[in-house]
Formats: C-alpha cells, structure tokens, sequence
C-alpha cells in the first residue's frame, strides 16, 4: 500500500509542477496588465490636466455661450489639439480644441504639458463671436417687483382749496 500511494503521490506531483510551469509561461508570454495602483498612462503630447476642482465645461464653440457638450472631471487628463485666443475667463483668453472631439475648455481651468501650436483651421469670425459675449457672472435679480411708474402728484380737491365758514 505504501508503494501505491508514493506512486500516486509521484505522478500528482509531476502533474502540479507541470500545470506551475505552464501556467508561468503563459502569463510570460501576455502581456503586462495595468495594476489597480498604477498611474494612468498620459496621453500624447501636448496635453492638459483639468486643475479645477469643480470640473470644467466642454464647448461646442471657445465661449461661455455656447452649448455644453459634456464634462471634465478634476485632474482628468485630455489631448490638446490646439489653442485659441478667444472669450476672457477670468483673465485667460486662451481656449484648448481637443484632439479626439471637437469641443474647446478654457485654458484657465487646464494645466498644459507639452508646446500647444496655435489653431490654423479656426475661422477668424467664430473667435470675433466668441470674444464679443455678454459679460459673465451677470444675472437679473431675483423676487423683485419691476418699477412701478411714478404717479402724478395729486391735486387738492376743490373742497379743500375753499374755505369754510363764513370769512371776515
């Protein structure tokens, strides 16, 4: 019975250590995983990293005008295309185009990394729009009664302006 069980216990062996060097030669051969604590992988140069903690709008258009076409969260990284001198965002008249959608982020909310050319295929009236906006952070106030027109200033009736009683 011992001679039994030691040759089982041989082939169970040999089967194990053949299934380990198998196995470890597949996972050689595929290729390296991105683990869960690794770093996402940047894109290609330039790019940006969203540095407003609140996130940042996407544009159709280098303006506050225009229609939001979605939104970045904070610290995402995207591909620039090219920039734009278009609609000041407070103090920054800089706009990004992204390289894989055509929506634009205002450079005052992105940090670059990377020389981001200039836009040759921007026509020059969309930036003149884009820089002629309403002013921003401008909104009518709110519950209150709009001007009530001024009255005329009323006349003492005609009783009032005749005395009463007898004069003398």
């Amino acid at each position: 019975m011992i001679s039994t069980l030691a040759i089982r216990s041989r082939r169970v062996s040999a089967g194990v250590i053949a299934a380990v060097t198998l196995g470890g030669s597949l996972l050689a051969a595929a290729p390296a995983a991105h683990s869960a604590d690794a770093p996402p992988v940047p894109p290609i140069r330039p790019y940006g990293a969203v540095v407003s903690s609140t996130g940042i709008n996407e544009r159709g258009f280098p303006t506050t005008d225009s229609a939001v076409k979605g939104v970045l969260k904070y610290r995402t990284q995207v591909a620039l295309r090219c920039k734009a001198h278009a609609q000041d965002v407070a103090g920054n008249p800089v706009w990004y185009l992204l390289r894989d959608r055509n929506t634009w982020v205002s450079a005052k909310y992105v940090e670059n990394t990377g020389a981001v050319p200039v836009c040759k295929n921007v026509s020059k009236g969309m930036l003149e729009d884009a820089q002629q906006t309403r002013p921003q952070n401008v909104r009518p106030p709110q519950n209150v009664r709009p001007p009530q027109p001024a009255r005329p200033p009323q006349s003492r009736s005609a009783e009032a302006e005749q005395p009463s009683g007898p004069m003398g």
